[in-house]
């Protein structure tokens, strides 16, 4: 952790909401005029598409069929560390990026599914944003989760975190169903030992749950929405936080426990932007004060 190189870590695992959270801090950062440097979990990576097909195969072929980016063994934790160890300490460190698409990949000249070059992240940053699967990640090897100032984890409930991915790869990477669910039943242990035990960690999480029957995920034909949904949020620690002043801004939403409130799926960005712009007045407040410009 640090005051003059503070760090938000999001993570969420494939098709759990992330970009709601990453558009709502955009937007927070837009408007405090805040210059951050945006980390994608996927950069981190240990291998390109290419060659995480033909490692995949080979482990299928040796008869290991939970082969998965979900754990160390396809992961840079390590790198990924030593980039947060290093911005906390001098506003730096080495990152590069994955390239999803066509689009991202022509400015580069090189093709989708592969890496840039590492370089090093600007010096003039005020603070560091990763979103992606192992921001709290915590491992014998290597402890990510030590390092940032905010980790907010992105959790629906695993059937609608199913349906959202079974939908997107779907609709959008053109995958057939039982291309998907092999992939779902791949990663699960990976899923229960790498990315469960990741929103322990979280200081706060937003987990949304559909209030429309999801109790087949593998034959819905769309995914819930925003108003079929609750969000739950839980916070780590409620110290300071104005719990009555969020219920009296955010209509129809209620305490669950001390240190929870539910609020309708529709108002979950709304909540987002009250409960996180508070967050980020206190991170530049204190970011100011460490390099004596206030």
């Amino acid at each position: 952790m640090s005051e003059r190189h503070p760090i938000i870590a999001i993570t969420g695992s494939s098709g759990a909401g992330t970009t709601s959270v990453t558009r709502t801090f955009q937007n927070i950062f837009r408007r405090e005029l805040i210059n951050a440097a945006i980390i994608e979990g996927d950069s981190f990576h240990r291998y390109d598409r290419k060659e995480m097909r033909l490692r995949q195969a080979e482990a299928e072929a040796d008869g290991d069929k939970h082969f998965s980016h979900f754990g160390p063994e396809n992961n840079l934790f390590a790198e990924l560390e030593q980039l947060f160890a290093s911005y906390a300490q001098i506003g730096t460190g080495k990152s590069r990026k994955y390239l999803h698409d066509v689009g991202e990949a022509a400015p580069y000249q090189q093709e989708p599914g592969t890496f840039t070059p590492w370089e090093d992240l600007p010096l003039d940053t005020d603070l560091l944003y990763y979103e992606g699967l192992h921001g709290a990640v915590s491992t014998p090897e290597a402890n990510v989760a030590r390092h940032p100032d905010l980790l907010i984890g992105v959790v629906p409930v695993i059937n609608l975190e199913w349906i959202q991915k079974l939908y997107r790869d779907k609709h959008v990477r053109g995958y057939t169903a039982e291309a998907v669910t092999d992939t779902i039943l791949r990663r699960m242990p990976d899923y229960v030992n790498y990315i469960c035990p990741q929103f322990s960690r979280t200081d706060i999480n937003f987990q949304r749950v559909p209030v429309v029957d999801t109790s087949n995920p593998f034959i819905a034909r769309e995914i819930p929405s925003a108003d079929e949904s609750i969000c739950v949020i839980r916070f780590r620690n409620p110290k300071g936080i104005d719990f009555p002043y969020l219920q009296s801004m955010i209509h129809d939403s209620w305490m669950s426990r001390a240190n929870t409130i539910v609020v309708p799926g529709g108002k979950m960005e709304l909540a987002m932007q009250m409960i996180l712009t508070p967050f980020i007045w206190r991170m530049m407040e204190r970011r100011k004060r460490a390099l004596g410009a206030i």
